[in-house]
C-alpha cells in the first residue's frame, strides 16, 4: 500500500522552497529600503515602501527597456536555435548509423571541458571580422547550439523513439527529415521543453561574454545592471531594485512553463 509523504518530507521541501526563495526575498527587501537603511547593514526583515521609486530610479539611470528587449531577443532566439539544432544532432546520434559516430559524440561532449574563457579573444577577432562586433549577432553566434543540448538530446531520443516506429515510418514513404518532424520531435517535446527553458535562463544570467561584446550604449539586462553599482559607493536599493525586475520575466517564464517541465523531468524518470 502507497503511503502519503509523512511530516518529515513534507518539513524538508518546505526548507528547500524557503531556502531557494530567500535570495529573491532578500534583493526585494533592500530594493524597498531607502539607500540610508540599506547601506546600514542587517535590514528590517519586513519590506519597505520604497522599492518602486528605487525601480524608476534604476530604469532611469541604465538604458533598462533596450537592455531587456536585448536580453529578450537574444535569449529568445537563442533556446529555439539550441532546441533546433540539438534535437536534430540528437536525432542524428541517437538513431543513425554513420562511421564515426561514436568518436564524434565522444568529441562532442568533450568540449564542454573546454573553459569559454579560451576562446574569448578568437571568437572577438571573428565577430569584429564578420561586421557584428557590438550588435546582439555576436552575442547569439556562439550559443546558436550547445554541445550539452546535443547530448541531452540525445540521451533522452535513446529510449524515446522506439527504432520499429521509425522503420514503420520509413516503409510508408517518409523521408529522413519528415521521420524526424513526425515521430522523433513529438517524442522530444518533453526534453525539448527542458532544454528550451535551461538554455532561456542560461542565456539571460550571462553576464561575461556580453560584458566584452556589447557597448555601453546597447547591453543586455545584466550588463546594464552592472553599470548601476559603477563608482565608489554603492546605493544597494538601487541595484537590487533593478536585479528584482530583472528577474521577473524568468519567474514569469517558470510559472508558464511549470506543467511542461514538470512533465518533462516525470517522464524522463519513468523512463529511466
Amino acid at each position: 500500500m502507497s503511503r502519503r509523504p509523512g511530516f518529515l518530507v513534507y518539513g524538508l521541501l518546505a526548507a528547500f522552497v524557503l531556502g531557494s526563495a530567500a535570495p529573491l526575498y532578500w534583493s526585494f527587501l533592500l530594493g524597498s529600503q531607502t539607500k540610508e537603511v540599506a547601506a546600514q547593514g542587517v535590514p528590517p526583515l519586513l519590506p519597505g515602501g520604497h522599492f518602486m521609486a528605487n525601480a524608476q530610479r534604476a530604469m532611469d539611470s541604465i538604458p533598462f527597456w533596450k537592455a531587456l528587449g536585448n536580453s529578450l531577443l537574444v535569449s529568445t532566439v537563442t533556446a529555439c536555435s539550441v532546441v533546433f539544432f540539438c534535437t536534430l544532432a540528437g536525432y542524428a546520434f541517437a538513431k543513425l548509423r554513420f562511421r564515426g559516430r561514436g568518436p564524434l559524440l565522444v568529441f562532442v561532449v568533450a568540449t564542454m571541458a573546454v573553459p569559454t574563457q579560451l576562446g574569448v579573444v578568437p571568437l572577438f577577432i571573428l565577430m569584429a571580422e564578420l561586421g557584428w562586433a557590438g550588435t546582439t549577432f555576436s552575442v547569439m553566434l556562439p550559443w546558436l547550439v550547445t554541445a550539452f543540448g546535443v547530448f541531452f538530446m540525445r540521451q533522452y531520443l535513446v529510449d524515446a523513439v522506439p527504432d520499429e516506429l521509425i522503420e514503420a515510418a520509413r516503409m510508408d514513404g517518409c523521408s529522413q527529415i519528415r521521420v524526424f518532424l513526425t515521430v522523433a520531435v513529438p517524442a522530444a517535446r518533453p526534453a525539448a521543453a527542458i532544454l528550451w527553458l535551461f538554455t532561456f535562463m542560461q542565456v539571460w544570467t550571462d553576464f561575461f561574454w556580453p560584458l566584452i561584446a556589447l557597448p555601453p550604449d546597447n547591453p543586455t539586462i545584466q550588463v546594464a545592471l552592472n553599470q548601476l553599482q559603477s563608482g565608489y559607493f554603492k546605493d544597494f536599493s538601487l541595484v537590487l531594485a533593478g536585479t528584482t525586475l530583472a528577474t521577473i520575466p524568468l519567474l514569469i517564464l517558470f510559472v508558464l512553463a511549470g506543467r511542461q517541465l514538470v512533465s518533462g523531468i516525470m517522464q524522463g524518470a519513468v523512463k529511466g
